[in-house]
Parts: C-alpha cells; sequence; structure tokens
C-alpha cells in the first residue's frame, strides 16, 4: 500500500471517530476582536502571555522578518524588531520557553532552509540559533526540546534544544500546520485543509492521536480564522488570520 493512501485512511479513520465530538469555532463565545495597530504585513505566528502578544511577520516586498511586542489592550506595538538573515526573512509560527521565544526563520521558498532562533522575550534580542536544511514553517516546544514543522507539514523534525536532530517524520494528517503548542502533554496545531477550510486539532504526544478538534470558518474579511496565528492561553483561543490592518481574536474554549 502507498504510504500516502496509508495516511489517508489513518486520517479519515480519526476525524470519523471525532465527529460525534468536533464542535464549530462559532460555537465558542467570542471574547473580544482586539484591532492591532502597526504595519504588520503578512502575518504568521502568536504567542501570548499575561498582557504581552508577540507576533512574528514577512515584510515579502522590504524583504524583512519581523517580530512585535505589544501590550494588551493596547494597540501600539511597543517593540518591533527585524530577525531575517540575507535570503531568510520568513518567521513562522512560534512558541514560548521560560523567559524566551523561539522562531523559525526560513527562505520564502519551500524545500530551502532555516535559521531557528531563540530571542529574549523582554528585549527580543538573539540569544542562541541553528540551521536546518529545510523551510521551517512552525515550532513548538517539546518534553523532548522542539518541534517543527516544515512547509505545509508534511514533515515534522525533532531537535534538542542545541539543535541536535533526533529525528524526523511524515505529519499523518493532510494539515498545513501554520502554528502549534505543547499544551498540557498534546501538541495543539492550527491550520488548513486542503480546501482551505481552517481547524484546530488536538494530538496526542507522541502518537500523534487526534483527539479533539475545533473547525472554524471565516472572518467577516473573508479570511479562515486559522489561516495564520494560533495559541492557547487560559483557557482562550487566540486567533490572529488577518494581515494589515491585522485583528486579533479570542473565543473562549469548552472544556
Amino acid at each position: 500500500m502507498r504510504g500516502g493512501v496509508f495516511i489517508g485512511i489513518q486520517f479519515l479513520i480519526a476525524s470519523q471517530a471525532l465527529l460525534s465530538g468536533q464542535a464549530k469555532l462559532e460555537s465558542l463565545d467570542l471574547l473580544e476582536t482586539l484591532e492591532l495597530a502597526g504595519e504588520t504585513h503578512h502575518v504568521q505566528g502568536i504567542e501570548v502571555e499575561g498582557p504581552r502578544l508577540w507576533l512574528t511577520a514577512v515584510d515579502r516586498e522590504g524583504k524583512r522578518g519581523l517580530i512585535f511586542q505589544y501590550k494588551l489592550p493596547g494597540k501600539e506595538p511597543q517593540q518591533v524588531i527585524e530577525v531575517q538573515q540575507g535570503s531568510r526573512y520568513h518567521p513562522g509560527g512560534i512558541s514560548a520557553d521560560g523567559e524566551s521565544l523561539w522562531i523559525p526563520v526560513a527562505e520564502y521558498v519551500r524545500n530551502s532552509t532555516s535559521t531557528v532562533q531563540k530571542r529574549n522575550k523582554q528585549t527580543l534580542q538573539l540569544e542562541a540559533e541553528f540551521e536546518v536544511a529545510d523551510h521551517i514553517g512552525a515550532v513548538a516546544v517539546i518534553p523532548e526540546g522542539l518541534l517543527g514543522a516544515n512547509w505545509d507539514a508534511r514533515d515534522f523534525y525533532v531537535w534538542d534544544k542545541q539543535g541536535r536532530p533526533l529525528r524526523k517524520f511524515a505529519n499523518p494528517y493532510p494539515v498545513a500546520i501554520q502554528d502549534m503548542k505543547f499544551i498540557e502533554g498534546r501538541l495543539v496545531v492550527g491550520g488548513l485543509l486542503a480546501d482551505q477550510s481552517g481547524v484546530v486539532d488536538w494530538l496526542e504526544w507522541p502518537s500523534l492521536k487526534l483527539t479533539r478538534r475545533i473547525t472554524t470558518g471565516r472572518t467577516d474579511r473573508g479570511v479562515t480564522y486559522t489561516n495564520e496565528g494560533m495559541t492557547i492561553r487560559d483557557g482562550k483561543l487566540w486567533l490572529l488570520p488577518e494581515d494589515a490592518p491585522s485583528r486579533l481574536f479570542v473565543f473562549r474554549l469548552l472544556d
């Protein structure tokens, strides 16, 4: 049996098992919609801690990678710094780790190269980095170290926090992951299916068994809610789907 067929069957079985339990984003309470000032260009990943919001973005015309820091509910960014390194100017989905943020910065092309950066949460200054011979579009902090997903999340990579590769394996689900986090022992991913519909999936770690799903519609601008940034904090689902002018949507998660 071809690998793609096997993966498709796995996904179908897992999805059917969830049909009775999956929820729609529209069934959750929308707590607030925050408009973010500043030229956020093409937004990518987000992370939230207390009143602080970090987001990454790509300035495609200027070939710059950017990270913004906001103090909510304020609309203006407190800091904006550039993170690109030569032809690598595409920062992706990010994850917090203690007093640091992990940010992949890749060439803007499939099957290319990336630098995975560790930056200080307060100053956004570079603390450490390592190179990867693939386009890494999102990272999550996991018990073993770091998990990375490549372009469209066809493959996952696991490294220790010094950047030493531990393993690589195929993504068993056809979800193009935009942002992902490791939360309470599970990997939570936000992304798009082939028809451009959106999902937030909870996956057991390390089996990647699909245990929960939220399907999403589109904003009133016609953008899928999981088009880009996603995180979960304090029982809330935070989504940043739209390019500038960008809006942050905050939903209350059901238990």
